[in-house]
């Protein structure tokens, strides 16, 4: 077998590597009937190639020195499996590519191309090191080349440029594992297959999910516990069409696939010949992204059987060298010893959490009740939201689901939103509760209040009042049934200003936010604005400086001086607010995908704006429902929040006099 080609150089590439990948099939060394000793080699070994010059058919049931592959940047092989990126840089991506090109297309005749067809199942394994970090997954690539253009590592999965960039080299098609929730790119969770056609926004996705044959219904697949995944790929080049399935390694491929996708645009995004493999990226935190095995054909049949009897589990992670036979019998014993005393630990077990149901449903400690009275019990949080049944899940918020739920009490029902919060289990239950607490005594009109709260050991249900309308973004994005005209827009901006005026300069602490978007602006029974989601919020006092060790946020909102430092501060919620400004008045989100390209929403009103033309930006939907010198304020008010220097931003005292003076101007609707 070929030598392994490895990457490290993030520099220049030219289109001709320095090693050649081709393969003659007139080289004895692959001559069958004059090399038999090379054909008992090739049985014996985990891959299997049959050369061909049109073909290819590979099988790798495990990785080692002598596969057949190319690791590329921070990819490496560690037997018997391949590691896509490197746990100890915090900016790394990596990239695994089977030498030899597909032939994708052929001119069957003068004005008619012919796309070709392949079959491919592989094994994955994703674990992060702190289930609480930001998730990143892995994607099956198409691509014309081992190294696009632009690519940088994130949550782009080493593929795709930044938003400002020129567009990634065309042609790539790439499906994604994602295990990533970005909203930015329209994800739908942080769990989901997606289809991406030359462009990290999907074209089309599903939640990770698998048919059990054994039952005969759907069940989740948690792409990110570390268990062995096994993933099929049907692509058809008559269609074209995309067929991807997936299932627990060991579970039989279903004939219901999770992915059916049809589309004739496929056709843009292959070229004649293109590498095949896999590529994955990260940031600061720890996601161990591996591939285990790997079978391709395309000679028209499906790709060979993978053998998933001996897969090794990282569950938790381990060490990759194989048991000892002393090792064995040590198990062996303690399982024996184990068996022994399984009667007495499950007897303990149950006395053990019957005690601690009495004391969490029972008992309120007196800690709890320094910070705030207001506790309800998990009975009533169950019944109110039907057992937090599918049903009443509203959405994720910024730390957990979030569900509907009616109270009944004193013979009223009051509706409310319950937040299952996943709180970091380094931060202590008292300590999140003190916090939390704070952020409770909260009072303005323009916030969403904080009804109570409930905890149950280490967990934590936050009540909050509810909105019936729902969030902002669901009135301007996605083809509303009723679009939200300039002047609810314009009274929901100047209700959120006053909101985080408050935050930054009405209370007895500075609290900043954090988290301001569109999605946590919330609209009550009278269309007016409230900020919401406070799970990424902390608070200071008065003339302290901020300091914190972790960025976060949502890209598109986030502002620029938090690449250098990660220490929020109150210009840095102006930003956000400046870009939610800017949304409302174009109809636009932060960051959008315009042939091919990421465009940032701040760069478009202000190259508009240096122009002359700042005008252009206003949503076209709403012509003729604002004033000229109206929605210019807002605009240029908006780009003055996204100054570049944080020091040069106005304060959202000077932001609130200036929306408010407008909104006196403005006649009645």
């Amino acid at each position: 077998m070929g030598p392994i080609r490895k990457r490290s150089d993030l520099g220049f590439i030219p289109d001709k590597p320095f090693l050649s990948r081709k393969h003659s099939n007139s080289n004895p060394i692959f001559h069958f009937t004059t090399c038999p000793f090379i054909i008992i080699i090739i049985i014996i070994t985990t891959t299997t190639i049959i050369p061909s010059s049109s073909a290819v058919d590979f099988l790798f049931n495990s990785f080692n020195s002598t596969s057949n592959v190319d690791t590329i940047l921070g990819a490496r092989i560690d037997p018997p499996v391949v590691r896509l990126t490197n746990d100890s840089d915090p900016l790394s991506m990596g990239r695994l590519f089977y030498p030899t090109r597909l032939r994708m297309k052929s001119n069957s005749t003068a004005n008619t191309t012919t796309i070709s067809s392949f079959s491919t199942s592989f094994i994955f394994s994703i674990l992060p090191d702190i289930q609480s970090s930001p998730g990143f997954g892995i994607a099956f690539v198409l691509s014309n080349s081992e190294f696009p253009d632009g690519a940088i590592p994130g949550q782009r999965f080493g593929l795709f440029p930044t938003p400002t960039a020129s567009p990634t080299i065309a042609p790539l098609l790439a499906i994604e594992f994602d295990t990533g929730l970005n909203p930015e790119f329209n994800d739908p969770d942080g769990n989901h297959v997606g289809i991406d056609l030359n462009s990290i926004v999907s074209t089309y996705f599903e939640t990770a999910e698998y048919y059990d044959l054994s039952s005969n219904e759907s069940r989740p697949i948690d792409m990110r516990s570390g268990q062995n995944i096994h993933a099929w790929i049907d692509f058809d080049g008559a269609g074209p069409t995309i067929n991807i399935t997936l299932a627990p390694a060991g579970v039989s491929k279903s004939s219901r696939p999770l992915i059916n996708f049809q589309d004739p645009e496929i056709a843009n995004y292959i070229s004649e010949e293109m590498y095949v493999g896999f590529s994955a990226s990260k940031v600061t935190w720890v996601e161990v992204q591996r591939i285990l095995a790997w079978s391709l054909s395309d000679t028209g049949q499906p790709a060979r059987e993978l053998n998933t009897s001996n897969l090794p589990v990282f569950l938790p992670p381990s060490s990759s060298s194989s048991p000892s036979t002393g090792l064995i019998a040590g198990v062996t014993c303690a399982s024996v010893v184990a068996a022994a005393i399984s009667v007495l630990g499950c007897y303990w077990y149950w006395r053990r959490k019957k005690r601690e149901k009495e004391n969490q449903e029972d008992v309120i400690e007196d800690w709890e009740l320094e910070y705030w009275p207001h506790r309800f019990t998990y009975e009533e949080l169950w019944t109110a939201t039907q057992g937090f049944c599918k049903e009443q899940l509203l959405g994720f918020g910024g730390f957990g689901k979030v569900y509907r739920g009616v109270l009944v009490a004193n013979n009223s029902n009051s509706i409310v939103a319950v937040k299952c919060v996943a709180h970091d289990s380094k931060q202590g239950v008292r300590e999140f509760m003190a916090e939390i607490s704070s952020m409770g005594r909260l009072q303005h009109k323009n916030l969403v209040q904080m009804r109570g709260w409930c905890r149950r050991g280490n967990e934590l249900m936050l009540v909050y009042e509810y909105m019936p309308n729902g969030s902002l973004n669901k009135w301007i994005f996605d083809k509303p049934e009723q679009l939200l005209g300039w002047a609810g827009r314009r009274r929901v901006l100047a209700d959120v200003a006053e909101g985080l005026l408050y935050l930054h300069h009405g209370w007895d602490q500075v609290v900043l936010h954090r988290d301001i978007k569109s999605s946590n602006v919330l609209l009550d029974a009278d269309m007016r604005g409230r900020l919401g989601d406070f799970g990424l919020a902390k608070l200071y006092q008065h003339g302290q400086v901020p300091s914190t060790t972790r960025i976060v946020g949502t890209l598109g909102y986030l502002a620029p001086e938090l690449a250098h430092t990660a220490a929020p501060t109150a210009a840095t919620d102006v930003y956000s607010f400046g870009v939610v400004m800017l949304e409302v008045a174009s109809g636009r989100r932060p960051i959008e995908t315009v042939s091919d390209d990421d465009l940032l929403l701040i760069d478009w009103v202000r190259d508009l704006y240096e122009l002359g033309r700042v005008l252009d930006a206003a949503d076209a939907r709403i012509a003729g429902e604002y004033r000229a010198d109206d929605m210019e304020t807002v605009l240029k008010l908006g780009l003055a929040c996204c100054h570049p220097e944080p020091e040069h931003r106005p304060t959202m005292k000077e932001v609130v006099e200036m929306l408010l003076a407008g909104e006196e101007a403005r006649p009645p609707a």
